[in-house]
């Protein structure tokens, strides 16, 4: 997960959640909402590089649709091809240890995702 400021300025990467079940998930999700007073959650869709849906991104669509119909915010996909790797150079770039990366990059990811919802890179 990650979140941004108001203004959109800055995105700061927060903890990852880890999936146990639907109704753990949503709890989760809307604690870090009402934290944040977020306006919106964006999730990653996974597509392939060349652009095409497989199973995962069909299982992004299916949670999307899940947490819009859970939440009183609009829920949004973002394009997620290539954030892994972005996120793993960041991290590199910090001084980060191959096993913070391991620990760091989905959040870190999370971020990037984030960071190009604002700049218009959607889906």
């Amino acid at each position: 997960m990650a979140v941004s400021d108001e203004l959109r300025i800055t995105v700061n990467p927060l903890p990852a959640i880890e999936r146990r079940s639907w109704k753990d998930l949503l709890r989760r999700v809307i604690a870090v909402i009402e934290s944040y007073d977020a306006r919106g959650l964006v999730i990653g869709l996974p597509l392939g590089l060349d652009g095409t849906e497989g199973p995962a991104a069909k299982d992004a669509r299916a949670v999307a649709e899940k947490f819009q119909r859970s939440l009183r915010i609009p829920v949004y996909l973002q394009d997620e091809r290539l954030t892994t790797f972005a996120a793993t150079a960041h991290l590199k770039a910090g001084g980060r240890s191959d096993r913070q990366i391991e620990q760091e990059v989905d959040s870190e990811a999370a971020a990037v995702i984030l960071s190009d919802f604002f700049a218009g890179d959607r889906e």
